[in-house]
């Protein structure tokens, strides 16, 4: 046995043993059929055989797994109550959150044991009481069954999301283009395109946000600008006032769905650095960008 194969056996054992509440140790062969399925490896030879080591029955130990998984729901739950008592801000509170809302915050949330997941759980509860009604229990399901690279995608789009007063939502600035005249038919191309990739945001972590219902799955263009129209962008603590220099500009970007606005509330990420310069230098000839405070 090679010791990476060793140390997977010892990993593996420890998690049994932390689960299941009892040790798993090598079994008599002789007890078990050789024409027992389970007494093959994947390769198709006879491997080592292994037990649940202990000396009650088979209903003693599900009780206990069960005492054991109840433990670690109570310990997970209360290590985010006492997180979001930690981030609390000294700030008035507009109502209590509604019971069922909480009841069913507890059920969805108990079962995260992960720290960085915790603390998602946490803000969600701070914010539910600072003002009712901000999480819906849509998000709450979402946060569930988010695992940690879906958490990690939402936190690489969270510094480029950039609020839209116009669309009421986050939005990521994606491009734009030129409607086509006459003159612009010699043109190579009228359109300018950010590369999110290289401000960390590929493909597929868009196609993940995508998959979870965060991000709507179709690009989105708005109306013809007009000459001298401007638009408001929010980036956490910038303003960003985008003024068309020309008419016929078309916008290019992707929205964030409404549990998309919510779980972005829980990342207080500034402007991606990459990004704002990839956003001045592709906008810069079409459009004036006045950052702000």
């Amino acid at each position: 046995m090679t010791v990476k194969n060793a140390q997977a056996k010892l990993s593996l054992a420890y998690i049994i043993e932390d689960k299941l509440g009892f040790p798993v140790i090598k079994a008599d062969s002789r007890r078990l059929s050789s024409a027992d399925e389970n007494s093959y490896t994947v390769g198709g030879k006879q491997g080592e055989n292994f037990a649940i080591k202990s000396n009650v029955g088979l209903l003693k130990r599900a009780l206990k797994r069960n005492q054991l998984t109840k433990i670690q729901r109570q310990k997970n739950i209360e290590a985010i109550m006492c997180e979001a008592m930690r981030v609390c801000p000294e700030v008035t509170s507009q109502g209590l959150p509604d019971a069922d809302w909480v009841d069913r915050f507890i059920h969805l949330a108990e079962d995260t044991s992960n720290t960085q997941m915790q603390l998602l759980w946490a803000k969600i509860l701070v914010g539910e009481t600072i003002s009712p009604g901000t999480f819906s229990i849509k998000s709450l399901q979402t946060l569930k069954q988010m695992t940690q690279r879906e958490a990690d995608a939402l936190h690489r789009a969270a510094g480029l999301c950039g609020y839209s007063e116009k669309d009421d939502s986050h939005i990521i600035i994606l491009g734009f283009y030129r409607k086509p005249s006459f003159f612009d038919l010699l043109r190579k191309s009228n359109r300018e395109s950010l590369n999110l990739s290289k401000a960390g945001l590929s493909f597929p972590h868009i196609l993940t946000l995508m998959d979870i219902g965060l991000i709507y799955r179709q690009e989105i263009e708005s109306a013809e600008l007009k000459s001298d129209q401007a638009l408001q962008f929010r980036f956490q603590r910038q303003k960003l006032a985008l003024s068309a220099k020309h008419s016929d500009l078309v916008l290019c970007y992707y929205k964030l769905t409404q549990t998309g606005d919510e779980l972005k509330k829980l990342i207080n990420s500034p402007i991606n650095k990459l990004y704002k310069q990839a956003l001045q230098q592709a906008f810069e000839e079409d459009f004036q960008l006045q950052w702000s405070e």
